[in-house]
């Protein structure tokens, strides 16, 4: 049996003769290219797999950070408020009782036609005073709102935890992260929209925005054969299968729950189970880039309790930012009580000033008609029955009248 010859002419192209060893390792090597190109495929799509893992942990730890630079806002806000409300409270109290201590050495001194007029004023000054007290009120009310608002923000409560006997999938877990999260109020169960469908949940946004659509409806069955398959075959087939139901499910959200100024351009698909959202986005890369083109996201129990968070806080904020605008409109209506109630004062001095001046001018016309009345006393008359008293008086009556002082 004679040896395979390699060198032998194998194939001619124009002027080109290759002999059978020259074509067997162009095939090699075209088959080496082909081989080291397909593992750089699977290299890239891996490193973009794990890139795309990074950026997603950067972006919600930019979120958390985010949060707490709020919340530390918020606290350092309400704090300034407390102590200029305890400065205002002081000032008020320290001029209070300087006020009425002044007060009541003046009137102590007063007599008379000034002792009514002080005490016609003191009256109304007492009637601002109560008001004053009254927004006071007010304003403390409104800085315990804020303090419990804040407790509420800074004590954030497990959102998770079921209180009743509820199914481990679908529609009950998502009503259970729902309800221990959000406020009654906030959120609606099974609503109908404009359009006439009902989605498993939408959740009111801040400023009367649209409202955002949570569904729960997992195709579960299709899950639950991918789970019991047997072997490669019957895992391909159930793959496929649960492949095709969700992609159904993502255009059915995408066709009825987007209603323009009724909704958000985004809707939530829940899935029930951390380890069902690790494998869909594991295996399933492809469905979930269709429902991210169709603005669906595909949130597990853990990602939808974020968001509740964020919505929560948020919903709070706003509350919190109406609160702040109340204490700013008693703040400014007390300002303007105060402002009147100086003035008032600078009144009630300037009457007490003249009040005194005219007492002061009485004393000295008094003493005046006395040591004019002692001149008339010391005068000698001539005979008893010729002393006329109509007479003796006369100066005095004559003094009185021209007003002489």
């Amino acid at each position: 049996m004679n040896a395979f010859d390699f060198s032998r002419d194998f194939l001619t192209i124009g002027t080109t003769v290759l002999s059978f060893g020259d074509f067997l390792i162009i095939a090699l090597g075209l088959c080496l290219l082909l081989a080291l190109f397909f593992l750089f495929s699977i290299w890239r799509s891996a490193r973009m797999r794990a890139l795309e893992a990074q950026y997603l942990r950067q972006q919600d730890e930019l979120r958390a950070q985010e949060a707490e630079a709020r919340m530390a806002q918020l606290v350092a806000t309400q704090s300034e408020l407390t102590g200029r409300l305890a400065s205002m409270q002081d000032s008020v109290t320290v001029q209070q009782s300087a006020f009425s201590k002044q007060l009541d050495e003046r009137l102590a001194n007063v007599t008379g036609r000034v002792s009514q007029s002080l005490a016609d004023t003191q009256k109304n000054t007492m009637e601002n005073l109560a008001k004053l007290q009254e927004r006071l009120a007010v304003i403390d009310t409104a800085q315990n709102n804020i303090q419990s608002l804040a407790q509420d923000v800074v004590g954030l409560q497990s959102i998770l935890q079921n209180k009743q006997t509820r199914g481990a999938f679908g529609q009950s877990r998502m009503e259970a992260i729902v309800q221990d999260g959000l406020p009654m109020g906030s959120f609606e169960f099974q609503p109908t929209l404009s359009n006439g469908k009902r989605p498993d949940c939408t959740i009111l946004m801040p400023n009367d925005g649209p409202v955002l659509v949570v569904d729960a409806k997992f195709p579960l069955e299709a899950w639950s054969r991918l789970q019991e398959a047997q072997n490669a075959d019957e895992r391909k087939i159930a793959g496929a299968d649960f492949k095709r139901d969700l992609e159904v499910h993502v255009k059915d959200i995408a066709e009825k729950y987007f209603v323009p100024g009724e909704t958000q351009d985004t809707a939530f698909l829940f899935v029930p189970s951390e380890s069902i959202f690790a494998e869909i986005h594991e295996h399933f890369e492809g469905v979930v880039q269709k429902a991210h083109k169709s603005r669906i996201v595909i949130v597990s129990p853990s990602l939808l309790l974020l968001s509740v968070q964020v919505i929560q806080s948020v919903l709070k904020d706003a509350r919190m930012r109406e609160q702040a605008h109340l204490i700013q409109g008693e703040v400014m209506k007390f300002m303007t009580d105060l402002s009147r109630l100086d003035d008032r004062i600078r009144k009630l001095k300037s009457h007490h000033d003249l009040a005194a001046k005219d007492i002061d001018q009485i004393l000295t016309s008094t003493d005046k008609l006395t040591r004019h009345g002692a001149k008339i006393e010391s005068l000698e008359f001539g005979a008893p029955e010729e002393t006329k008293p109509v007479e003796k008086g006369k100066p005095f009556l004559r003094a009185i009248e021209s007003g002489e002082q």
